[in-house]
């Protein structure tokens, strides 16, 4: 009978194998193996292009931890897998460099490269525009519109404290850190200006240089012609004359609004403010706008000429001219180009007589000529008959006309609209001082002798203040 060969018993286990030490270890092993796969496939998820399809645009508000990143970020479409990337980040050490912002990804993203985004703090910056000659409270209706901006609006600064300009900022921003900003750039520039400035200027310091290049800059908008616009100004202060400047006038009738609702006349001229040229020496109390660099720099450094008038030349620019009779001449042709195809209601102010030259009275009318007889026949001297044919035949005394109380007052001409064309010299009718004469020898408007309608409507109470670039209001 066939008997089975006998089964070996199995070796007996070590007791090294047992060692509690070495079971943890192999455990252990085991762990970093599978730590290791994970992690390999984890990193190539990590690093692997993402699933995002088209740029897209994620805003991360602030105080946002990194979970919270994460999940917004794969609801999104921006990462497929909330915990690898969170994880990444941690084992990276970023976790805690995530910052807030507006940011741009695009297509195929990976999470690495969303996580270096996130940590550089590569937001999308947003532009606005301010353009130069604009009032500080229109600047402030600007940044009160744009939605990208918070906060509410900061008080209304002074005139000219506000640099235009375009300036790049991020979503969230709030509008007092705005115009700080445009403060502080205003302050540098108009220093730096200042310092590299003509010698012999009329200007006593920054803040008048700032007051007159905010003219310059409502003058022309022809960035050619500041220089030259300037040098007109300045000439005129030099020789004590009035800037007969229409923006001031407007300025004055209108504040911070900034636009008149209609044409400006030849009466507007004559209604004094603190800013009517026509009617004040010199330079306003304050800018009327917030000049830009360009504007500082021509008053800062103007043309060289003898230039004291100028007026539109219906391209678009103006004619300049040292004098008056010259200025009329251009006045002559403006109105011919006028009436050859402009505006024909825009009318440029009337030429004034010579400083000089007495006012024009109005002349009497001529006595009607008396109608011519024919001769009589001779009579005989000395006769009753001569003496009444001769009274008769003598030609009737004119009557004297009796005085007008306005006789000699000159009547103002119609209001007429005036074409943009300054420092204008208004009509001898109306003209409180010649272009020519001496200022200090016009009679001045008693203080508080005239209704002001800046200071008799409701307007910017900053406008009231003296400008000084020295010490600007800064928005807390």
């Amino acid at each position: 009978m066939i008997q089975p060969d006998a089964v070996a018993k199995p070796p007996t286990r070590s007791s090294a194998v047992r060692n509690p030490f070495v079971v943890a270890g192999n455990a252990v092993f085991v762990l970093l193996m599978l730590v290791a796969i994970g992690g390999y496939f984890g990193l190539r998820q990590f690093t692997s292009p993402g699933p995002l399809a088209e740029a897209k645009t994620v805003y991360v508000p602030k105080g946002s931890g990194r979970d919270e990143i994460a999940d917004s970020l794969e609801r999104q479409g921006v990462i497929d897998g909330a915990t690898t990337f969170t994880t990444g980040v941690y084992m990276l050490g970023h976790g805690n460099d995530l910052k807030a912002g507006e940011y741009a990804f695009k297509p195929g993203i990976s999470m690495y490269d969303v996580m270096n985004i996130l940590v550089d703090g590569k937001v999308i910056q947003h532009s606005i525009t301010i353009p130069e000659g604009l009032t500080s409270q229109m600047i402030i209706d600007r940044l009160s519109q744009d939605d990208l901006l918070t906060g509410d609006a900061p008080p209304v600064p002074p005139e000219g404290a506000l640099l235009p300009d375009t300036y790049k900022y991020e979503r969230g921003t709030t509008r007092s850190a705005m115009v700080r900003k445009m403060q502080e750039e205003q302050k540098a520039l108009v220093d730096q200006i200042w310092k590299q400035r003509s010698a012999n200027l009329p200007l006593k310091s920054p803040a008048e240089m700032v007051t007159l290049a905010s003219i310059v800059e409502k003058e022309t908008g022809q960035a050619d012609e500041r220089p030259h616009v300037a040098s007109v100004f300045i000439n005129r202060l030099q020789k004590n004359m009035r800037l007969q400047s229409d923006p001031t006038v407007i300025y004055g009738m209108v504040g911070g609004k900034g636009k008149l609702d209609r044409a400006l006349t030849s009466a507007d001229l004559t209604q004094p403010t603190r800013f009517n040229t026509y009617t004040i020496a010199g330079l306003p109390p304050s800018p009327i706008a917030n000049p830009g660099k360009a504007a500082m720099q021509a008053v800062a450094t103007p043309l060289a000429t003898k230039d004291l008038y100028f007026v539109a030349d219906g391209t678009g620019g103006h004619a300049f001219a040292p004098t008056l009779d010259e200025h009329n001449k251009n006045v002559a042709k403006w109105r011919q180009f006028q009436q050859q195809g402009g505006n024909a209601q825009a009318l440029p102010p009337q030429p004034a007589p010579a400083p000089d030259a007495p006012a024009a009275m109005p002349a009497p009318a001529p006595a009607e000529a008396p109608v011519a007889k024919p001769p009589s026949k001779p009579c005989k001297k000395g006769s009753k008959a001569c003496k009444q044919q001769t009274e008769a035949e003598a030609p009737p005394t004119p009557p004297v006309p009796a005085p007008s109380p306005a006789a000699d007052i000159p009547q103002p001409a119609p209001s007429t609209p005036l074409a943009p064309s300054t420092p204008a010299v208004p009509p001898a009718a109306q003209a409180p001082v010649a272009p020519n004469a001496d200022p200090t020898q016009a009679a001045k408007p008693k203080k508080g002798g005239f209704d002001d309608p800046v200071a008799n409507t409701d307007h910017d109470p900053l406008l009231d203040k003296t400008f000084d670039l020295n010490s600007p209001q800064t928005v807390q």
